[in-house]
């Protein structure tokens, strides 16, 4: 069972289980198609974003009925809310978990996707006690892999043409991570 105390700080952000009050950032956010062109979402209107963070809101643990942490992520230093990550618990027999992130393009490459991750990859581990941490992305998406080999995982599987998407069928690149691999990487200095 996973019940952080929010919010969660890193040296950076803060994150936090999402409101009412994150709707407009939300809709900002998955209005955009260049934030969506990976994602199987469509971009969202304002009542989609209403619905979406009403859903969101509901996954502040993981237990035995709720396996997926997902948490808005906000600027500490402007309070502003720039994007989402998400730890899921896939398995609870082979305890294995997922971790994922959108950032709103304007807060892109400054290395917040990486710090949010990080924090949910040490949660999934430390703290849920899992095995083995996945990351996925559409292979074209070179950004988001780049961010999952810079917190250690390893590329597992390019799926060819796995997923159909937007149109068209897709590549998909899986990346993992074992908690013995990540206990031995240096301790991360602060940002």
């Amino acid at each position: 069972m996973l019940r952080p105390d929010y919010p969660i700080v890193t040296p950076r952000l803060l994150l936090r289980p999402f409101g009412l009050a994150d709707v407009d950032a939300v809709h900002d956010i998955y209005s955009r198609p260049e934030v969506v062109r990976y994602l199987h979402e469509d971009v969202l209107s304002v009542d989609d974003a209403r619905r979406e963070v009403t859903r969101r809101a509901r996954m502040s643990r993981i237990d035995r009925t709720s396996h997926h942490l997902r948490l808005a992520v906000v600027r500490d230093d402007t309070m502003e809310l720039i994007g989402d990550v998400l730890l899921a618990r896939i398995s609870v027999r082979h305890s294995q978990g997922e971790i994922g992130f959108v950032l709103h393009p304007d807060h892109q490459g400054q290395g917040f996707a990486y710090e949010a991750a990080r924090e949910m990859m040490r949660l999934g581990f430390t703290e849920l006690g899992l095995r083995r941490i996945i990351g996925r992305c559409d292979a074209r998406n070179t950004a988001s892999a780049r961010v999952l080999e810079r917190l250690g995982m390893r590329q597992e599987a390019l799926f060819r043409e796995n997923e159909f998407v937007k149109g068209e069928w897709t590549d998909e690149l899986l990346l993992a991570i074992l908690v013995n691999e990540w206990a031995a990487r240096e301790p991360e200095p602060a940002v």
